[in-house]
């Protein structure tokens, strides 16, 4: 087939010098058969067109160039009659019009390729974000299949389905579970990550009372810090009451942002310490803040905590896979809101981020 291609060219290209031949013949007849007056050299131009169509760059500027020379070199030969500046002024004229048909024609020619090099690299790209896409669904599909396998298994033995199971037992499974559910947590934010990154970030907007969403996230993740014996405590600014802040958000979003600062901030805290999220309004916007007691940050790595997979040298830096921020930072920036971070004095972090507040 490729043969076949290859000699199919050949005869392309014969074909179309041999037009382009024939067309200056015809013009070098009636061009040397004429007085100079008399100019036919504007038929060149039917031999520079399918050159730059159909031949390379190369050969474009050949023909072009020969076109010019044999429309000018006509004042001289035959010389049957004096060069008139009228004459000489028609064949410049001419000349022009060969030297802008051969530019034109040129920058076609590369224009044409660029757009097939663009529409190549189109297709490229197209074709790899699909075989991207099978390939992230497929894995994670193969990641939670098994792993939604053994959890239902754990959660049969922990429920003495298949004999009695002792208290050492029983908190090895629950051990066993989480560190189970866990990981599906983790397939799920990357397959998250990734869609995000590719397709965008789309959202259910609508009023949501900020507080509300933070208080189920708390009860979500309370049996993580009882068992890390962590204290909880959320609060509202200054007041000891409750308040009720609105925001216009993606409930879901949101909730996932809450339950990410917060289980970092329990993981990351000494056991007997506590883990504060404190929401404030500030002016025009929603104020969030969870501090926790742990270890600090260095300064160094704030500006990439929230960045894809950014794993720092500190310990608190080198746990986990750098997705569980980034995601936070997607969500929020999709809200047209900021996060960020900040160490404590003496010890320990502040996660922060701000939305605009409800304006309804």
């Amino acid at each position: 087939m490729m043969i076949s291609s290859f000699f199919r060219k050949i005869n392309h290209w014969q074909k179309t010098y041999q037009l382009i031949i024939g067309i200056f013949i015809t013009v070098i007849i009636l061009e040397y058969s004429t007085p100079p007056p008399y100019v036919f050299g504007y038929l060149y131009i039917g031999a520079v067109v399918p050159a730059s169509l159909r031949l390379n760059r190369r050969a474009t500027i050949w023909v072009t160039g020969m076109a010019i020379l044999l429309t000018l070199l006509n004042l001289f030969i035959p010389g049957m009659e004096p060069i008139t500046p009228i004459a000489l002024t028609n064949r410049m004229i001419t000349v022009i019009a060969l030297l802008v048909t051969g530019w034109l024609s040129d920058r076609l020619q590369q224009y044409e390729k660029a757009i097939m090099q663009q529409r190549m690299q189109i297709a490229a790209q197209s074709q790899l974000a699909q075989v991207r896409e099978d390939f992230v669904s497929t894995l994670t599909h193969d990641l939670k299949t098994p792993l939604l396998g053994a959890i239902e298994t754990l959660n049969a033995l922990q429920n003495e389905q298949f004999g009695k199971v002792t208290v050492n037992m029983s908190r090895a499974i629950s051990i066993m579970i989480r560190s189970h559910e866990m990981t599906l947590q983790l397939v799920a934010t990357l397959m998250d990550v990734y869609r995000n990154d590719t397709e965008g970030l789309k959202l259910n907007l609508c009023p949501v009372e900020i507080v509300t969403v933070a208080e189920e996230a708390i009860i979500h993740l309370t049996p993580l810090a009882s068992a890390r014996q962590v204290h909880i405590r959320l609060g509202c600014g200054d007041s000891d009451f409750r308040q009720a802040h609105w925001v216009n958000a993606d409930v879901l979003q949101l909730q996932r942002v809450f339950s990410n600062l917060i289980a970092n901030a329990v993981n990351h805290s000494l056991r007997g310490s506590k883990v504060q999220v404190m929401i404030t309004a500030k002016n025009d916007y929603c104020l969030v803040q969870v501090l926790d007691e742990g270890e600090g940050i260095n300064p160094k790595e704030l500006p990439q905590l929230f960045e894809r997979f950014y794993q720092g040298q500190s310990a608190r830096s080198a746990r986990g896979t750098g997705l569980g921020l980034y995601l936070c930072r997607q969500i929020i920036e999709a809200h047209n809101g900021k996060i960020w971070a900040e160490s404590r004095t003496p010890r320990g972090a502040i996660f922060s981020f701000r939305l605009p507040l409800h304006s309804g």
